[in-house]
């Protein structure tokens, strides 16, 4: 029996019914939607992290751990995403919403040194929810009804080493242990037809690699600063185990009875996480702003799904992004003393599917707003943050995807374990 998974076929099912989905149609394909690897108020800078050095002493850099020389306080984040998509397609002219809410990052990082910070962390690297369901009647009478189900999360511990070699260049390393269980199953099946005929994968991710970074940071007249970044991924070490099943069955109370295996399959494999670099720029004032522009690149890979090979395409991200704080010492104006985000991206996405590619783009903003009046310090306070943009076309009988994302964080920062460190 041929394998039915086409896009089409899961929009036309994605529209029909009012099912249960991730955060977008194409979390069905492969491991997910994958969320990027960024806090609150990097994202709100359109996802400029590599050459992003933070003037004041509260925050730690993970996309880039060669960019914490400032950091002199612990912290401690928690960080929340909302997210609301607006899904169109012109199979039928149809549209739908979807919500979801979820916890997107917890860290906590310290300095060691003067020299030397270290922080590690949580957060979900990629999700994959959905169950659609299809029917059609043949020319002959015959209704065709087709299965579309998915679950599942990957998610990522990491710990980062920052060491300040001199006052203008950092280096870094950061680790990644990702885990989790992702599952596909394709059903189809005949009003004439006694039996189901099911496609099924299930991927099991326990696997490690490795970021190195470095940063450089030159100080320019008028207390100007310019500073360079980059970064590098590489080295997957563990596997994914892939088991695929093809067979025939029938429910009986929701559980397979008389199944029949056609083929099945263990494979193992080493390349879930791609290799990727990334460079930055940015200028800045001391205190005062800054604007950066990054550049990503993200190699393609071949991985297994539902028994047959599925390729991601090369894919790059280039955004623009800074931040602006009007005056930290203005204590009689609290508004003069937040900081003020804003960024964009274009991402050529690794997705393709009959030669269309699904492609991203955004605006972003945001602010961090103080708790306290000891604002040069620059201590505790929240982050907010909101993107808005697009994601795939109507082309080709695609799903065009409207996003509206916002984001919350929470940034406790002191002088914790430092009197047992520096003593």
């Amino acid at each position: 029996m041929k394998k039915f998974l086409v896009l089409p076929l899961v929009a036309a099912g994605f529209f029909a019914q009012a099912q249960s989905i991730g955060n977008s149609p194409y979390a069905a394909f492969g491991i997910g939607d994958v969320k990027y690897d960024n806090t609150v108020d990097i994202n709100a800078m359109g996802g400029i992290s590599t050459a992003y050095i933070w003037d004041f002493n509260n925050n730690f850099n993970f996309s880039n751990p060669a960019a914490n020389k400032n950091m002199e306080l612990s912290t401690l984040k928690f960080e929340a995403t909302n997210e609301n998509n607006f899904f169109k397609s012109d199979f039928d002219n149809s549209s739908v919403t979807k919500h979801s809410s979820y916890l997107s990052n917890i860290t906590i990082a310290f300095p060691i040194s003067n020299k030397v910070k270290f922080g590690m962390g949580y957060q979900p690297f990629s999700s994959k929810r959905y169950n659609i369901l299809t029917s059609s009647t043949l020319s002959n009478g015959t209704v065709e009804a087709k299965s579309f189900i998915g679950e599942g999360t990957l998610s990522t511990v990491q710990a980062a080493l920052s060491y300040q070699l001199s006052p203008e260049l950092g280096l870094g390393f950061r680790t990644n242990f990702y885990f989790g269980n992702l599952y596909d199953i394709n059903e189809l099946t005949f009003s004439d037809a006694p039996l189901i005929n099911g496609y099924s994968t299930k991927n099991k991710v326990k696997s490690f690699n490795f970021t190195l970074g470095g940063a450089y940071q030159k100080k320019l007249e008028k207390d100007r600063k310019l500073t360079l970044g980059a970064t590098y991924t590489f080295g997957n070490t563990g596997q994914m185990e892939t088991y695929y099943k093809n067979s025939t069955y029938y429910y009986i109370a929701d559980q397979k009875a008389n199944e029949q295996i056609i083929d099945e399959k263990w494979s193992k494999d080493k390349q879930l996480i791609p290799m990727e670099f990334s460079l930055g720029a940015g200028l800045g004032k001391d205190a005062k702003w800054f604007v950066g522009s990054q550049l990503d690149f993200k190699k393609g890979e071949t991985i297994q799904f539902l028994g047959q090979p599925f390729e991601y395409q090369n894919s790059y991200r280039i955004a623009l992004g800074g931040w602006y704080l009007p005056n930290y010492n203005n204590f009689r104006n609290y508004f003069s003393r937040v900081t003020y985000r804003y960024g964009a991206y274009y991402e050529k996405g690794n997705l393709q599917f009959g030669g269309t590619n699904i492609n991203q783009f955004a605006i972003t903003g945001g602010m961090t707003l103080p708790f306290e009046n000891r604002s040069a310090n620059r201590m505790s306070g929240i982050d907010l943050g909101i993107e808005l943009g697009q994601r795939g076309t109507l082309s080709n009988n695609m799903i065009r995807q409207n996003f509206i994302n916002l984001k919350i964080g929470i940034n406790f920062a002191d002088k914790w374990f430092q009197k047992r460190l520096y003593d």
